[in-house]
């Protein structure tokens, strides 16, 4: 089941005020925070990237032959601090994005 709108708005809305956005990829959604990417939104489900500050969550691929992400549960989504938390967490402990080579 592809990920609804109505679900990527209320993800943002948990998300506020961070600088957060969802960008569609491929049928899904990437998860941005402050331009870097720290996640994805697969079938309605938060997959964050594996860091320490996600340690004990379940881990699955978001998608047919991906390498595992972690998954960010209901109770979480719906703890906005914690959620914020976690996500702000996910984005300071990722490296930073290398910067794209210029075409000759």
């Amino acid at each position: 089941m592809k990920t609804t709108p109505d679900t990527i708005s209320h993800l943002l809305g948990q998300l506020e005020p961070l600088d957060v956005d969802a960008r569609a990829m491929f049928g899904e959604y990437g998860l941005y925070c402050q331009g870097k990417i720290v996640g994805l939104v697969c079938e309605n489900t938060v997959f964050l990237k594996p860091t320490p500050a996600s340690d004990g969550l379940e881990e699955a691929p978001p998608y047919p032959g991906a390498k595992d992400y972690r998954m960010v549960d209901a109770e979480t989504i719906e703890d906005p601090s914690r959620f914020q938390a976690l996500v702000s967490e996910t984005h300071d402990l990722l490296p930073a994005a290398k910067p794209k080579k210029k075409r000759s």
